[in-house]
């Protein structure tokens, strides 16, 4: 028979183990993320590729724009949008 103080520490693990996830997870995907912006901002060598202006606002008002989505999934329930992004 289980005492009570096992039965807190049952009600509180998987709460740790979401925390532990969500950090896993966090961590791993914003790493990710971060290492896809620097990819695309190799496409600023001049040398290798031709853009304007028009083309650089775009990129960053899409990264932008999913940005501020993030933020807003995260502080308030809110739904899942499709992601499409054309020059």
């Amino acid at each position: 028979m289980e005492n009570s103080a096992s039965k807190v520490t049952n009600i509180r693990q998987p709460a740790r183990n979401k925390r532990a996830k969500f950090v896993e997870l966090a961590q791993s995907r914003t790493t990710n993320a971060i290492r896809a912006i620097r990819v695309i901002g190799k496409l600023g060598n001049r040398a290798a590729y031709e853009y304007d202006e028009s083309d650089v606002k775009k990129i960053v008002g899409a990264l932008t724009k999913e940005i501020e989505a993030l933020r807003a999934r995260m502080l308030t329930r809110g739904s899942k949008q499709s992601v499409e992004f054309k020059l």
